[in-house]
């Protein structure tokens, strides 16, 4: 797995994210979060913004995982779908890159529950840029 994906910032440990699989060759990654009650909005489900965090997260990981280690890349646009609510406890997403040149990736994901049923999709835009240590 890339170095990159080792590292837990303060946000991914926030969302609980553990990094499950990932394809350097294919930019594809699988993400596991958990949704803590704390997410939870009046309605007792997770708050849109953290479902949208944990696609933002997914996304960029899918980038990161083709990346060297002088690389890195930034969300530029995020475009979320919320299609199901989601209750706390583990969600699972699947990212998968489906444009990269040398500046820029396009990114889709979904975001699933326990039960497999797709909570949430995403499509992402990252600005590929050098790594700045």
């Amino acid at each position: 797995m890339s170095d990159h994906l080792n590292q837990i910032p303060p946000a991914a440990a926030l969302l609980g994210r553990e990094v499950v699989a990932a394809d350097k060759d294919t930019g594809e990654v699988r993400v596991r979060f958990l949704a803590k009650h704390e997410f939870t909005n009046r309605h007792g489900t997770v708050q849109g913004g953290f479902l949208a965090a944990m696609l933002d997260a997914a996304t960029g990981n899918a980038v990161m995982a083709m990346l060297p280690p002088e690389q890195t890349a930034v969300h530029t646009r995020l475009d979320t779908s919320y299609l199901k609510p989601a209750r706390p406890g583990p969600l699972t997403a699947v990212a998968r890159v489906r444009e990269r040149d040398a500046r820029s990736a396009k990114v889709e994901a979904e975001l699933r529950d326990d039960s497999g049923t797709v909570v949430a999709t995403a499509r992402a835009e990252l600005r590929i840029l050098p790594r700045v240590r």
